[in-house]
């Protein structure tokens, strides 16, 4: 892995490739974003299933260059469950996945109460059947634990340790609630450590320079630019619907050339013309050659 990754959070296709054109090498799927981005469904709550997951991350990896994140929740079941969803996600070009310690149905990560942790064995063994599970060892298994708000911060470290004991690449710790727990963590796990940038949760929103001075190797922000999205789009109906004209923010709205831009419509346009051409030339010479197609 690179000396820091910091990891914008997508929703689909076509933000992957807003995120890479905006500096961004490397990408975060989260569940939310499928359930809710992609989908329009209530998010954490276990009512989408792995392989719409996988077909998300296959939509991403096809037209996104950067290595993408993805969080794969409580592996969708037991340690064998996660042989599949890590065989899965890998072949849909994921190059990296989060499973987490929580009790399914699980719960976000920054709310307040109903969560439930399993036992640290039982999520070892998830661990250890992830990292079994993997065709090429670069693919990143990321250990989550959400144990700091239901055990407290010293079982969330205990459990830590073990899971890199278990194989795990990194630790992905949530809900630290200061900058202090945040450095504390990291002087008491000896290992890769990745934090969760999200906004309105527990944690304060520390910059990817700071969180790398406390030791951390990576960030992700999950939903910052879904839930810009989420305010443009509600803004721009109500004015739309209102006026019933878009000409008052019409100089606010991307345009075709720039839309184009993005997707690379040229670059698609360019092949196809470059096809017709070959098999054109391909079937002149062969008529001229043969007195005809065979």
């Amino acid at each position: 892995m690179a000396d820091f990754v910091t990891a914008a959070g997508v929703f689909n296709g076509i933000s992957a490739q807003l995120a890479e054109r905006g500096g961004f090498r490397a990408l975060y799927l989260s569940g939310s974003g499928v359930a809710g981005g992609a989908m329009g469904l209530p998010p954490d709550l276990s009512v989408t299933t792995l392989t719409e997951l996988a077909e998300e991350c296959r939509r991403i990896t096809s037209v996104a260059r950067s290595p993408l994140i993805v969080d794969a929740d409580t592996g969708f079941g037991e340690a064998i469950n996660v042989i599949r969803t890590v065989r899965l996600l890998e072949a849909a070009g994921a190059s990296a996945i989060h499973i987490e310690d929580q009790v399914m149905p699980k719960r976000c990560g920054h709310l307040e109460g109903g969560k439930k942790v399993i036992g640290a064995e039982e999520m070892g063994m998830k661990v250890r059947a992830a990292v079994e599970a993997r065709k090429d060892e670069d693919f990143v298994i990321i250990a989550r634990t959400d144990a700091r708000a239901v055990n407290g911060f010293q079982d969330a470290v205990e459990r830590a340790k073990f899971y890199l004991d278990c194989g795990a690449d990194m630790i992905f710790i949530e809900a630290l609630e200061s900058e202090e727990e945040f450095r504390q963590f990291a002087r008491e796990v000896d290992g890769p450590l990745l934090a969760n940038m999200t906004e309105f949760g527990k944690s304060p929103l520390l910059s990817a320079q700071e969180l790398k001075s406390l030791g951390y190797r990576a960030v992700i922000f999950p939903l910052t630019a879904f839930r810009a999205a989420l305010k443009a789009m509600d803004s721009v109906y109500r004015d739309l619907f209102r006026a019933g004209t878009q000409r008052g923010f019409v100089d606010s709205l991307m345009t075709r050339k720039e839309f184009y831009s993005v997707i690379g419509y040229d670059q698609y346009a360019e092949d196809d013309s470059g096809i017709f051409r070959e098999v054109q030339g391909g079937m002149q010479a062969r008529r001229g050659g043969r007195g005809g197609l065979i």
